[in-house]
C-alpha cells in the first residue's frame, strides 16, 4: 500500500483526528459507524483548509491507558484507513498512551507514513499507572515488521504525565530520543490547549539535529511566533468550536490558525 511521505521542513503543520470514544470505553455511544465517518470528516476539513499531514488518535477513550485492547485497535484501524482512503496528504498513528506495537501494526495496514510515540526514553507517572520507555521495543517491532521507513515523532517529559526521575533534563530526554532512533521531537505544555513554551523548545533544539514539533497549545495568536521558533507543530483543539475536543474539526478554525503564518 503507497504511503505519502511525511516531509519534516520548517513550518510543518499536522492536524489531529481525534476518534470519537472507541468500543469497550466509557463514553462509546454504541454507533460504530459514526466513529469512522467524525474521523473522515474531520481529515478531510484538515486537508481542505490546508494542513500537511494528520494524526489518526483515540483521543475520546478517557480514561486513558497505555495501551490498546483488542476492540480498540480494531477501530482505530477503521478509522485509520478509511482517513487514509479519504485524503491525499500523509496520515500518521498515535494508539492510546504509548502502544507503540498497535502504532506500527496500523500503519503496515493502513499505509501510514508515521507514529507519534508519547513515551519514547522517558519513565512517567499518569492516571492509570507508570509507563515504561519503549524505544528498543518500538525500534525492533519497526524493524521486525518492514516498517523502517514509518517515521517515529517522540514526545519528551510529554503532556499529561509526570517524570519519575525529575532531575533529568528536557535536554537529556531529548538527546535520548535522538540516539535511540527518533526521527522528531515534539515538546508540550503540561496539559492539553496549554501553549508549549518557547524555552523548552529553544532548550531541545539546542541540542538535537532533528525537527522539535511545538506540540500543544498552538493556535492563530501565536502560531507565528512558535513557528519562528519549532520546524512544526501539532495542533488539535485550537481547531474546535470553543477547544471542546469532541467537536468536529471547523474549517474556518484551522484557515484561521494557518493564516497565522502568513
Amino acid at each position: 500500500m503507497s504511503k505519502e511521505i511525511l516531509t519534516l521542513n520548517s513550518q510543518t503543520v499536522i492536524g489531529m483526528v481525534h476518534c470519537l470514544p472507541l468500543p469497550t470505553t466509557a463514553g462509546f455511544d454504541g454507533d460504530y459507524q459514526r466513529i469512522i465517518d467524525r474521523a473522515v470528516q474531520d481529515a478531510v476539513t484538515l486537508e481542505k483548509a490546508g494542513v500537511d499531514a494528520v494524526i489518526v488518535e483515540n483521543m475520546g477513550d478517557t480514561p486513558f491507558s497505555a495501551f490498546l485492547n483488542k476492540a480498540q485497535i480494531a477501530a482505530l484501524t477503521a478509522a485509520a484507513y478509511a482517513v487514509k482512503q479519504a485524503v491525499q496528504i500523509p496520515v500518521g498513528l498515535d494508539a492510546a498512551f504509548n502502544d507503540c506495537e498497535a502504532d506500527i501494526a496500523i500503519a503496515a495496514m493502513v499505509g501510514a507514513s508515521f507514529i507519534r510515540v508519547p513515551v519514547f526514553v522517558d519513565t512517567v507517572l499518569f492516571t492509570d499507572g507508570i509507563i515504561q520507555p519503549c524505544a528498543k521495543k518500538c525500534m525492533e517491532y519497526r524493524k521486525m515488521m518492514g516498517q523502517e521507513n514509518v517515521k517515529i515523532l517522540a514526545d519528551v517529559q510529554v503532556k499529561h504525565a509526570h517524570m519519575l526521575r525529575e532531575h533529568i533534563t528536557i535536554e537529556q530526554s531529548a538527546k535520548d530520543a535522538a540516539s535511540n532512533g527518533a526521527d522528531g521531537i515534539i515538546v508540550t505544555g503540561t496539559q492539553v490547549g496549554e501553549e508549549t513554551p518557547l524555552d523548552l523548545i529553544k532548550r531541545v533544539k539546542n541540542v538535537v539535529n532533528l525537527p522539535v514539533f511545538a506540540g500543544s497549545g498552538v493556535n492563530a495568536e501565536n502560531i507565528h511566533d512558535q513557528l519562528q521558533t519549532a520546524d512544526g507543530a501539532i495542533i488539535g483543539s485550537s481547531l474546535k468550536e470553543g477547544g471542546i475536543l469532541t467537536n468536529p474539526i471547523s474549517y474556518e478554525l484551522v484557515k484561521k490558525v494557518l493564516d497565522g503564518l502568513k
